[in-house]
């Protein structure tokens, strides 16, 4: 043996550890910058971060909370996480992002160490820097959401199942069929799988469905899976993995948080429309099923503008590789396409896929590189402009507006209400500094409020002062702004009356 070579494999691995953490540490400060001025954006940010911040309050780490009520919306993975990152940063907009810029980071890393597998360092790296430099990464790696760390699981799965089918796939350095496949890729796929689950529900669970597409279009290739992934074995683990939190919150709640969480929010959006996102009728609804094959072009900007190129450069030559990759990405956009709610991000776990199909045929291209270095350094500066001029936009988020208008007013026993202004940016701001919560009033019930005994405010829309109070007293004192709400895409003008005592 060459006495050279052990040397060469340790410079080797240094090198490729200090690759993973330069390309880690630069997709945090990448994903990281802006987020500490960048206001919370209703409605999902900060009903994210107040259930997590009230998870940390009640120390309950089983069912979540918001403002004072259950919240079953999502499994309790993403309020753990970011009520881990406020004990470590305190509450702030920057601690409750933080979570998802880490989340973006790993996926990214993962890309990297996958794409070096399949088709060598350039494939890698080029894979990473399309994920990280997308529009869509780049406006969830900066949210309070738990879509990123669904990407990450998910990815992770993929990457996993496609360990255990390696000799049969191909990709660089694939390697010959084994009697017994390496089981760490086996506890990779389902513990990714489980953790999907706790981060979204049942949408993390995709990858199996992948797998299933696979051996229809494969059959012959794919012949004895259950040999390798050891299915029953293999979801009787991952279950219990969810049973362990899924049990104590369905005994506790009465079954509500699964009547709630997967009948509402997971049945309930796939038949329905909901939250005016998509349409009800059957006619709209088949108009929108091209919504995500046109969007893409959008949310994976910009390197979407090739994808017409690498769609037909697939249909010519493709190979098994390149269809479990596709098999990935096909499912999750048709799932979302069937689906009758529809938001932009659905389709994000599919976007890591499609960067390593794109880096994969790109790889094989003349000059690719020099598009690739072009486009990545030029939009990543860009993204890194607009995410450091978010303190601008500070300015016109009332509910944060308000609350430093009033803060030196505001006492920690205080209530407060809100009328015909109900988002839950008004509960994340106010109570880092009052330990109510926000009461739900109308005309008839907002004078009551303010009647009783105890310091209090209500925050309404400056033009319905004289309906909910004819006279103000004058020892209330008032505070006003005007900003933009972007759940409803409307300017609102609003006011706080405030009663010291």
């Amino acid at each position: 043996m060459d006495p050279a070579t052990p040397i060469n494999c340790a410079h080797a691995t240094k090198v490729g550890v200090r690759n993973f953490v330069l390309l880690f540490v630069g997709c945090v400060l990448f994903h990281a910058a802006g987020t500490w001025s960048l206001p919370l954006i209703d409605r999902d940010e900060p009903r994210f971060a107040e259930a997590s911040r009230e998870m940390l309050e009640r120390g309950d780490y089983v069912v979540p909370y918001l403002n004072n009520q259950y919240r079953f919306d999502k499994p309790p993975l993403i309020y753990w996480l970011q009520s881990t990152s406020y004990r470590v940063f305190g509450e702030s907009d920057f601690a409750a992002r933080f979570p998802s810029v880490i989340a973006a980071a790993f996926t990214a890393v993962l890309l990297l160490a996958w794409g070096r597998r399949i088709g060598g360092e350039r494939v890698g790296w080029w894979a990473a820097i399309m994920f990280t430099i997308c529009l869509q990464t780049f406006i969830h790696a900066r949210a309070a959401v738990a879509d990123m760390w669904l990407v990450l699981f998910m990815t992770a799965a993929h990457w996993g199942g496609y360990e255990l089918l390696r000799d049969r796939l191909g990709g660089a350095g694939a390697v010959q069929e084994t009697p017994t496949p390496q089981r760490r890729w086996w506890w990779l796929f389902y513990l990714s799988l489980a953790f999907a689950f706790l981060t979204k529900g049942p949408i993390g669970w995709t990858p199996l469905l992948a797998l299933c597409v696979m051996r229809f279009v494969l059959p012959r290739k794919l012949s004895g899976l259950n040999r390798r992934f050891l299915f029953v074995t293999g979801l009787l683990f991952m279950l219990s993995l969810v049973a362990v939190w899924g049990i104590p919150a369905l005994v506790r709640t009465q079954g509500e948080f699964f009547n709630i969480g997967i009948g509402k929010h997971v049945v309930a959006r796939s038949v329905v429309a909901m939250e005016g996102h998509g349409s009800r009728t059957i006619g709209g609804w088949v108009l929108a099923l091209p919504f995500y094959f046109l969007l893409v072009f959008v949310t994976f900007f910009p390197w979407s503008i090739k994808l017409p190129w690498l769609a037909r450069k697939l249909w010519r030559n493709r190979d098994p590789l390149d269809n479990y990759l596709i098999a990935g990405a096909a499912v999750i956009f048709l799932i979302f396409t069937l689906v009758k709610t529809k938001l932009p991000h659905y389709t994000l776990p599919a976007f890591p896929l499609l960067a390593l199909l794109l880096a994969r045929a790109l790889s094989r291209q003349p000059n690719a590189e020099r598009f690739v270095r072009r486009t990545a350094i030029v939009l990543g500066t860009i993204g890194l402009l607009v995410a450091l001029s978010t303190p601008l936009l500070a300015r016109y988020s009332p509910s944060l507006q308000l609350m430093r208008l009033a803060r030196a007013d505001l006492q920690p026993e205080m209530e407060f209400a809100g009328l015909h202004y109900k988002e839950p940016s008004l509960v994340w701001y106010f109570r880092k500094h009052v330990h109510g919560y926000m009461a739900d009033v109308d005309y008839d019930r907002v004078g009551p409020f303010m009647q009783q005994a105890g310091p209090r405010f209500v925050v309404l829309p400056t033009a319905s002062i004289p309906r909910a109070f004819p006279a103000v007293p004058p020892e209330w004192k008032s505070y006003s702004t005007r900003g933009f709400n972007p759940a409803n895409g409307k300017w609102v003008e609003l006011t706080l009356l405030l009663k010291a005592e």
